[in-house]
């Protein structure tokens, strides 16, 4: 089975990649939506988070409320840094279970999309890094455009991750997204017959 794992900067088009990637047959782990699952009422990672920032995150059913936590732990680094200490090495965990799940499966491809994959170590996880790249005026442009943040506002949302340079320096595939959506499903696609599918149709 091959293990891919999908990264990229915010605005570089991740999301759409992942989308072309289970267009080609690849099966899906998404980290966000695996975040959601970790943060179930009761759940083991819900238990140590509302023990580090306090039942104010909470909503009245129980739930965490995201925004109010993003709020805490954006502001303040080293509350981003506690939050990171519970959810990576536990989100590893189930990372791992579900890849393997998958092998037990008989899935051919399987990629793990997320943003944070370098950061939280899941790259030990995966055969490979595919990252998506963009140019980052054009990155600002889409920002601007899809999330009505201001320029300054999309500077400091691409400033506070990893730099392009590093990611790109870990990673083995680049994925160049300075075009359109047609030109995009074009590049992954090229990359995907020669680094994939040979393999796959081998096995």
């Amino acid at each position: 089975m091959i293990v891919i794992g999908l990264t990229g900067g915010i605005g570089t088009g991740k999301s759409e990649v992942a989308r072309i990637f289970q267009e080609l047959g690849a099966v899906l782990i998404n980290a966000d939506q695996l975040g959601h699952q970790a943060y179930t009422p009761h759940s083991e990672i819900w238990q140590e988070v509302v023990k580090a920032f306090g039942d104010e995150i909470l909503q009245p059913g129980g739930e965490i409320d995201r925004k109010k936590l993003g709020s805490i732990v954006f502001a303040d680094p080293d509350q981003l840094t506690r939050l990171n200490q519970i959810m990576h090495p536990r989100m590893a965990r189930m990372v791992a279970q579900q890849v393997e799940e998958l092998r037990e499966q008989g899935a051919d491809v399987v990629v793990v999309e997320a943003a944070l994959l370098f950061e939280a170590g899941w790259d030990s996880l995966v055969g490979e890094v595919w990252s998506t790249e963009s140019p980052e005026d054009l990155v600002i442009k889409r920002l601007q455009s899809r999330s009505g943040l201001s320029q300054e506002e999309a500077k400091k949302r691409i400033d506070s991750q990893m730099s392009a340079e590093e990611r790109t320096s870990r990673s083995q595939v680049i994925v160049d997204n300075s075009g359109d959506l047609v030109e995009l499903e074009r590049v992954v696609r090229n990359i995907w017959d020669r680094r994939v599918k040979a393999k796959v149709e081998k096995a």
